[in-house]
């Protein structure tokens, strides 16, 4: 198995939408330090009260050009159905192998949204297996050093915190490419009101960067968590 990774991050969502959530100012932030980054997302929103699939994939496009991300795909596994079975794990382990990245962020480890939980067992166990040479889909075999999970609509106490002062704006610019799902005031409201499209829903997601910056000793800060705590070089590493 070759040590050598071709993308520095590789962040999967269950839904579009979901890593600018969750991740947009990392997101933001590692392509400003010079790391290839990709977002995979797991399925199109189909099922989603507003917009359509078509609608979705156009935003997420417009997402990932504001965000400034090398490539973005989608595996279509079906929303609000997929499973963690042999054929989504498979799915998933191809796109690892592929783009072999060296360290993955997914969604948060549970969540009000089913797909949110059910997508970070999918990417934990796809990260894993997607290792193990015996496992025969056409390529080589590869596992990232770690997958690490963001934090959603519930507070979970994070792990670490990652420092997103300075890219509140372009993670705010990429969630408000969603026009069909969340509140934007230059743009009449279209389609039933749901629990992400209110202006209070982008409050909740600013007063959440602020409190997990707080927890961290930062003004904006985006938690994560992981089932393997990181390792450091030393204590004079941490800030």
């Amino acid at each position: 198995m070759s040590n050598q990774h071709v993308f520095d991050l590789v962040a999967f969502g269950a839904h579009p939408d979901d890593v600018e959530l969750f991740a947009g100012g990392t997101v933001a932030k590692s392509v400003a330090q010079g790391m290839r980054v990709a977002i995979v997302d797991l399925t199109r929103g189909e099922l989603g009260t507003r917009g359509t699939a078509e609608t979705r994939s156009a935003e997420a496009a417009e997402a990932q050009a504001i965000l400034g991300v090398e490539h973005r795909e989608n595996l279509d596994l079906g929303d609000g159905f997929f499973e963690v079975n042999e054929k989504s794990l498979r799915a998933v382990i191809e796109v690892i192998r592929r783009l072999r990245p060296r360290n993955v962020i997914a969604n948060a480890l549970s969540d009000r949204h089913p797909d949110h939980g059910r997508g970070a067992e999918l990417i934990h166990r796809a990260a894993f297996l997607s290792g193990l040479p015996k496992i025969d889909i056409g390529t080589e075999a590869w596992r990232p050093l770690a997958v690490y999970h963001g934090i959603q609509d519930h507070w979970l106490d994070p792990d670490f915190v990652v420092d997103i002062e300075g890219y509140a704006e372009v993670k705010a610019q990429a969630i408000a490419a969603y026009a069909t799902q969340f509140h934007r005031p230059d743009t009449a409201p279209s389609g039933p009101v749901t629990p992400i499209s209110t202006p209070e829903f982008l409050e909740h997601l600013r007063a959440r960067d602020v409190a997990m910056g707080r927890l961290a000793g930062v003004k904006l800060g985006e938690g994560f968590q992981t089932k393997r705590p990181p390792a450091l070089d030393g204590l004079d590493s941490i800030h």
